[in-house]
């Protein structure tokens, strides 16, 4: 029955590691930026980093079921906190979470952004080219996401006269954004 558990499993270090870790990628995340982990907020790639350590460890060690167990609902009790710290707590999710950055503004390239979100010129251009957009008038605006995805809001042609309603640029970095009511291009 050893496998299943141990008289001298470390359980309260296991408890210490995982939020030790835990916090650890979350700031290697924010420090390396958004597209490092496109898709994941660094708190889901955290969790599934660490799930994936325990998984394994269970398998493949001698760390037992009930050790496994405890490092695994620890982490999602985490997670449930951090959760639950993140809607309660606004300071904490500017911490913890990347804000989406805007790339273009209207038909501007904003060379400055695209240099702290750390994309190449030819990687924005490609997702206009993804997106359709034939001519930078289109362009209302290119946001990184905070889950690392590059959104391209434009119109469907140069002549077309619809405007950018501004709540969809809600939460986006103010840095280099024009401050109009309405974006034309």
């Amino acid at each position: 029955m050893d496998w299943i558990y141990k008289l001298d499993d470390p359980l309260l270090e296991t408890l210490g590691a995982y939020v030790a870790v835990f916090i650890i990628i979350i700031l290697a995340t924010r420090l390396i930026g958004l597209r490092s982990f496109a898709k994941f907020t660094a708190y889901d790639f955290a969790f599934t980093i660490a799930v994936g350590s325990v998984v394994s460890s269970i398998l493949t060690s001698s760390t037992t079921v009930i050790h496994g167990f405890v490092a695994i609902m620890g982490l999602l009790s985490m997670m449930l906190l951090f959760s639950y710290l993140l809607k309660k707590f606004s300071f904490i999710d500017k911490v913890i979470s990347n804000k989406p950055i805007l790339l273009m503004d209207g038909s501007e390239i904003l060379f400055e952004n695209l240099k702290s979100a750390k994309i190449q010129e030819a990687q924005l251009i490609a997702k206009l080219r993804e997106a359709n957009v034939l001519n930078f008038n289109q362009v209302f605006a290119v946001v990184l996401e905070t889950t690392g995805d590059i959104s391209v809001l434009h119109k469907p042609s140069s002549s077309d006269n619809e405007n950018l309603e501004e709540r969809m640029l809600l939460g986006v970095s103010e840095k280099g954004r024009r401050k109009t009511k309405s974006k034309q291009a």
